[in-house]
C-alpha cells in the first residue's frame, strides 16, 4: 500500500459502484410504478415485493464477502465475482420492462437482484483492499461520488427516457453495467499478497464475535446502519408514488425531483470524507443524522402546495410547475438538497468505520456484515412503510414521519460507538 490516496485508481474503481447504483436507481424509481399501474398491486404488496430481492440477497451478499476473502485466482479474489455477476445482471435487467405477466416480471427482477448481490460485496471490498486506513473515508467519498453519478443518470436521464419508452431506462442501465465491469477488470489490479485468510473466522463467527464484544462498538454501529437504512430505503422505494399521490406529480417528474438527493450526495461525497478526516467519522455521521431527520420531518409537516412553490429556475433537475413551463427548483427540492448533503455525511463514513474494526484479511467478511444489516433494513423498511401507507388510507406522506423516527434511533446508537476511526497507516 502507498502512503497516500491514489485518486486515479480510486476513480476507476468507482465505476464498479457506478454500475450498481444505476441498477438500483432505475429499479427503485420505476419497478414500483410497474407494480402499481401494470399489475395493480396495493401499497402493502408493493412494499413486500420490493423486499423479495433483499430477502434473497440477505443470504448471498454476506457469505460472498467472506468467500471472497478466502478465494485465490489469477484475477484476484474479488474480480471473478464481477466477471460472472455483471453480465447476468445486465441481461436480466434489460428484460424487466418487457415482462407482460407477473410471474415473468418476478423472474426477471429476481435474477437481476440475485446476480447483483453476487458481485456487489466484492466490488465494494476492493476499496479498502487497495486503500490505507487513514484514507478510506476519502476513498469512499470518491467511490460514492461515482455511485451518485450513476444514481443521477438513473433518475435524471431515466426520467426523460421513461417518457419516451419505459424500456429505455432499463436498457441504458444494462449497457452501463457492462461498461462498469469492463473498466474495473482492465484497470484495477488487486493486491498480490494477503494475510493468511484460511484460519480467519467466517461471517457467522465474526458476527458472534461482534455481538459478544464487551465494548459493543461494532454491534452499535451495525445496528445504527440497520435503522438509518430503514428510514432511507423506505423513502427511496416509495418516493415516486409519494410524488404522484401526495404532490400530484407524474412519474417522470417525481423521479427528477428525487434526483437532487443523489446530485448533492455526489457534490458532497468527497468533502464528507475530507471532513471526517478532520473531525472524525462518528461526529460527521451524527451531524448527518440530525440534519436528515429535520429535513424528512419538514417534508411531512409542510403542505403539498407549499412544497411545490417555485424558488428559482433550475435546468435538468428542476421540475415544470405548469405544462410546458420552465424547470424550477421547488421548496421540496431545497429540502431534498439538504437531505442529500446529510446522507453523504452518513453513508460515506459508515463502511470505513466497519472495515477499520478488523484486519486486512477479513475486509470482505466485515463488508458482508455491513450488507447483512443494511439488507435486513431494506427488507423491513418497505414493509413497515407499505403497511403504514395502507393503514393510513393511502396517505403516502406518512413515510416522511416514520423515517425520521428510525434516524433518531440510529443517532442514539452512534453516541455509544468508541471505535472505527482511521488507524495509523
Amino acid at each position: 500500500m502507498t502512503a497516500r490516496l491514489n485518486y486515479g485508481k480510486t476513480f476507476l474503481l468507482g465505476f464498479g459502484f457506478f454500475g450498481v447504483s444505476v441498477i438500483w436507481g432505475v429499479y427503485n424509481a420505476f419497478v414500483p410504478i410497474f407494480l402499481a399501474d401494470k399489475f395493480g398491486l396495493s401499497p402493502a404488496w408493493i412494499g413486500f415485493f420490493m423486499t423479495l430481492d433483499n430477502i434473497a440477497a440477505l443470504f448471498i451478499q454476506p457469505p460472498v464477502g467472506a468467500w471472497s476473502d478466502r478465494i485465490r485466482t489469477k484475477w484476484g479474489r474479488r474480480i471473478p465475482f464481477i466477471l460472472i455477476g455483471a453480465p447476468i445482471t445486465a441481461v436480466a435487467f434489460g428484460f424487466i420492462p418487457m415482462a407482460a405477466v407477473l410471474p415473468l416480471f418476478v423472474a426477471c427482477t429476481s435474477t437481476t437482484l440475485l446476480s447483483a448481490a453476487l458481485w456487489r460485496t466484492p466490488v465494494v471490498a476492493l476499496m479498502p483492499d487497495i486503500t490505507p486506513s487513514p484514507f478510506r473515508s476519502q476513498a469512499n467519498g470518491v467511490i460514492n461520488f461515482m455511485g451518485g453519478v450513476g444514481a443521477i443518470i438513473a433518475l435524471q436521464t431515466g426520467g426523460m427516457l421513461y417518457k419516451m419508452s419505459p424500456n429505455f431506462p432499463f436498457w441504458l442501465g444494462s449497457a452501463l453495467v457492462i461498461l462498469a465491469a469492463l473498466v474495473v477488470f482492465f484497470f484495477i489490479e488487486e493486491p498480490k499478497e494477503y494475510e493468511a485468510a484460511e484460519q480467519q473466522p467466517g461471517m457467522w463467527a465474526s458476527l458472534k464475535e461482534v455481538v459478544n464484544d464487551t465494548e459493543k462498538s461494532g454491534l452499535r454501529i451495525l445496528s445504527a446502519i440497520f435503522f438509518w437504512f430503514i428510514g432511507y430505503s423506505a423513502v427511496d422505494t416509495f418516493f415516486t408514488l409519494y410524488a404522484k399521490n401526495h404532490l400530484g406529480l407524474n412519474e417522470g417528474d417525481g423521479a427528477t425531483l428525487l434526483s437532487v438527493v443523489p446530485l448533492f450526495f455526489v457534490l458532497f461525497a468527497i468533502p464528507s470524507g475530507l471532513l471526517a478526516g478532520r473531525i472524525g467519522r462518528r461526529t460527521t455521521i451524527t451531524i448527518g443524522l440530525v440534519a436528515i431527520t429535520i429535513m424528512l420531518f419538514l417534508l411531512y409537516v409542510t403542505p403539498a402546495s407549499a412544497l411545490l412553490v417555485g424558488i428559482a429556475p433550475l435546468p435538468l433537475v428542476g421540475i415544470p410547475l405548469v405544462e410546458g413551463g420552465a424547470r424550477m427548483l421547488t421548496l421540496a427540492g431545497v429540502i431534498l438538497i439538504f437531505a442529500g448533503i446529510a446522507w453523504s455525511f452518513i453513508n460515506i463514513n459508515s463502511l470505513p468505520m466497519i472495515v477499520d474494526l478488523t484486519s486486512a484479511a477479513r475486509i470482505g467478511t466485515f463488508t458482508g456484515l455491513y450488507y447483512l444489516f443494511s439488507t435486513l433494513s431494506a427488507i423491513v423498511g418497505p414493509n413497515v412503510n407499505g403497511w403504514a401507507i395502507q393503514l393510513a388510507g393511502g396517505n403516502y406522506n406518512i413515510i416522511m414521519l416514520i423515517a425520521p423516527f428510525f434516524m433518531i434511533v440510529a443517532m442514539i446508537l452512534m453516541l455509544g460507538v468508541k471505535r472505527g476511526e482511521a488507524q495509523a497507516s
